[in-house]
This record gives structure tokens, C-alpha cells and sequence, in this order.
């Protein structure tokens, strides 16, 4: 009986104790899943950094190679420097062209001077020849009024002539008649000779007259081809005076190639444009570097990231701002903080699950079933918070928790 009793005490604790195991092993089960909702965490991670690689503006052969491969450099530091001195001969040349047509600018400003005065000279010239024109117009003007005047003279004189002449004719039959004197006929005669000779004497101021108008009607024809002439050299003198503009225009193209020598001298020499650490450097001094071929590349050691994989599952637990652990493999042992930058929104589709995109044309869907889907990973982006510079490798492996019980910032803008 008492064993009875013993073996139904020992049953009744066995169920007891079973129970609570499974009591205590869907608690942890709970609690673990809780955990891994709170805080989501992936092996699936690797450290990234932004890298750029290295390649010269300009080519040459490397004269001086200041860096080592996986050395440690700072913004500013020298990385190599290549063959300067053509670029330098082509700077100087450059210079040298531009003041070869600067000072051919300068003749041609002299030059244009020199032609505005010649036009100054031929307008005087014109004003000149106009003045003499004008006179010689007066000229014909008053010449025309002296051959009038002449005439006039000369047709008075005719008429005191034929007058003088009547009278004497008219006087001489009367002196053998006694009518009248030998003086009388004397003065009569005398009076005729005169107003003959005064006849000669208009004739010849009327003849006169009539040259200076001819020479004054030839003064004003020369006056006009004068004027004539002087209108052409001005024109001429005018069409003569050239312009800089042809010089000057080229002037931008003269300081263009100045300033395309200065760059290419300058970037003979090729500086680190952030702390960054060099690496795949396979060159050595000596060697031709061609522009636009890179050389080695430089990691930036600013800013360090991990890049971590989730299921898509757990993206709903994690947003930018979160705080997150980092571990890396060379230190499983030092913990590093961390935020999410953000969480990616797209990743390459499936082959097998949505067929190829192609395009043109329509999607190649494959004609397959596949019983078991596995979750899509998204890339979240997790900058570390003070990484030191001499410590973390592009691409080493690494495993990221977020701390989803930390505050949380929703929308935070990604540091840079």
C-alpha cells in the first residue's frame, strides 16, 4: 500500500515536473521570440565604406610616388606627381600666345588711331574744298556783274560816240558857211576822238569782265571736282579705319588655353581629397600613368558602415534612427554603436519567382512551383558611431542587434 502510495506521488511529480518544463520552455521560447522581434539581429552583414578610384587628369610618367599600398592618409597629403614639365612648357606657351596678341592689338589700337586722324584730315580737307567752291561761286557771282556792268559801259559809250560823231559831221558843213567856229569844229572833233577811244576803252573792260568770268566758272569747276575728290578720301580714309573686334575675340580662347595649361599643371599632382586609406596599389615610380585609368583606390575612413541583411519580415520592427550593436569577426569581443541610416526598398527580384525582365517584350515566368518560399533580405544601412580609423576593413564580416527598445527617431536624415 505505501508503495502504491509512493509510485502515485512519484507519477504525480514526474507530471508536475514536465509540465513544468514545457511551461518553462515556451516561456523562453516567447521570450526569445520577443527578443528577436525587439531586437532584430543578423550574422548576414559586412562592413562597408565609399571608396573611389584613383586616376590622374592628365598622363605621364610618375616622377615621385609618395604613398605605399594600405598606408594611412590624411586630406591633403601628397599621392604621387607626374612629369610636369610639358604641361609647364605648354602653360608658358599659352602665356606667350597671349601676349604675342595682345601686343598685336596694341599696333592695331596705334593703327586705328593713326586712320582716325587721316579721316580727321580728309573731312578738313572736304570742309576746305566746300569753302573754296562756295567762293568760287561768289566769284562767278560778282564776275557776272562786272561783264554786265561792262556792257553797260560799252553800250554807253557807243551811243556817246555815235553822238560825238553826228555832231561833228553836222558841224563841219557849217564852218565854210561861217555858221560856226574852227573852235566850235575843233572841240567836235576832239569830243569824237575821245568818245572813240573811250569805246576801245569799254570794249576792253567788257572783255576782261568776260575773262574773270570764265576764269571764275573754271575755279568753280575745280572747285567741285576739289569737293568731289575730297568726299572720295574721306570715304576711303573712313573704310580704311579697321576695328579690334577681330583681335579681341580671341582673347577669350588665348586666357581658355591659359587656364586649360594651369589645370593640367596642376593636376600633375595628385593629393588626397579625404583621410582615406590607400589600397590595390600595383604601380611603381617609373611607370606611365594614362589619364582616366586608374591607378589604386582610396577607402574612406570617415565614415564606416555595416551593412546588414534582414528578412523582410523584420523590417517592420526597424527604422531609421534605431541604435544598433556591431560586432565584427577580427574582434568578436569589442562591441561598437551604431545607428540605422536607413533601410533599403529594393533588391533584386527572384528568377525563379518572377520570371526575367526583359525588354522589349513580356516577362519570362518560369513554369515552376516552388513549395518552400524563403524570406527577401533587405540591405539596412548602419553608420558606426566613432569608428577608429585604423581598425575596420572593407568587407570583413560582421553581425549587427538593433536596440528596438531604445528611443527612436523616426525619419532621421542619414549622416554624411
Amino acid at each position: 500500500m505505501a508503495n502504491e502510495e509512493t509510485q502515485n506521488e512519484h507519477g504525480v511529480l514526474r507530471y508536475i515536473v514536465s509540465g513544468g518544463i514545457l511551461l518553462v520552455t515556451a516561456i523562453t521560447g516567447l521570450l526569445v521570440l520577443r527578443q528577436i522581434n525587439d531586437n532584430p539581429r543578423t550574422d548576414d552583414a559586412e562592413i562597408f565604406a565609399n571608396y573611389i578610384g584613383m586616376a590622374p587628369v592628365v598622363s605621364g610618367p610618375i616622377t615621385h610616388l609618395y604613398v605605399a599600398d594600405n598606408q594611412l592618409v590624411k586630406a591633403g597629403d601628397p599621392l604621387l606627381e607626374i612629369d610636369s614639365r610639358p604641361y609647364a612648357y605648354a602653360l608658358a606657351h599659352a602665356k606667350s600666345d597671349k601676349a604675342t596678341l595682345q601686343g598685336q592689338i596694341d599696333d592695331e589700337r596705334r593703327i586705328i588711331a593713326s586712320k582716325s586722324s587721316a579721316v580727321d584730315v580728309a573731312k578738313a580737307g572736304a570742309a576746305s574744298a566746300e569753302a573754296a567752291l562756295h567762293h568760287a561761286n561768289a566769284a562767278i557771282a560778282q564776275a557776272n556783274a562786272e561783264v554786265g556792268n561792262a556792257k553797260a559801259a560799252l553800250d554807253r559809250a557807243i551811243t556817246e560816240q555815235a553822238y560825238a560823231d553826228n555832231n561833228l559831221h553836222r558841224l563841219e558843213p557849217l564852218l565854210a558857211k561861217q555858221f560856226v567856229t574852227v573852235d566850235q569844229v575843233d572841240q567836235a572833233r576832239t569830243t569824237s576822238v575821245a568818245r572813240a577811244q573811250a569805246v576801245e576803252q569799254a570794249r576792253a573792260q567788257l572783255a576782261l569782265a568776260q575773262a574773270s568770268l570764265e576764269g571764275a566758272n573754271a575755279l568753280y569747276l575745280q572747285g567741285q571736282a576739289n569737293v568731289i575728290g575730297s568726299t572720295h578720301g574721306v570715304q576711303q580714309a573712313t573704310h580704311s579705319v579697321t576695328t579690334l573686334a577681330p583681335y579681341s575675340e580671341q582673347l577669350g580662347g588665348r586666357q581658355a588655353a591659359i587656364d586649360i595649361a594651369q589645370y593640367n599643371l596642376e593636376n600633375s599632382r595628385l593629393i588626397a581629397p579625404f583621410d582615406a586609406r590607400v589600397t590595390n596599389l600595383t604601380l611603381s615610380q617609373g611607370a606611365y600613368a594614362s589619364a582616366g585609368q586608374h591607378i589604386f583606390t582610396l577607402i574612406d575612413t570617415r565614415i564606416w558602415w555595416a551593412v546588414a541583411n534582414f528578412r523582410e519580415t523584420q523590417l517592420g520592427h526597424i527604422q531609421p534612427g534605431m541604435k544598433a550593436d556591431v560586432y565584427i569577426m577580427s574582434r568578436p569581443n569589442v562591441r561598437f554603436e551604431g545607428t540605422v541610416d536607413s533601410v533599403g526598398f529594393g533588391v533584386t527580384p527572384d528568377a525563379e519567382l518572377v520570371g526575367k525582365l526583359t525588354q522589349p517584350g513580356l516577362p519570362d515566368v518560369q513554369r515552376t512551383l516552388n513549395w518552400v518560399h524563403l524570406a527577401s533580405r533587405f540591405p539596412v544601412r548602419v553608420r558606426i558611431d566613432n569608428p577608429p580609423p585604423e581598425l575596420f576593413r572593407l568587407g570583413e564580416s560582421a553581425i549587427v542587434i538593433l536596440r528596438g527598445d531604445t528611443s527612436v527617431i523616426p525619419h532621421a536624415v542619414p549622416h554624411h
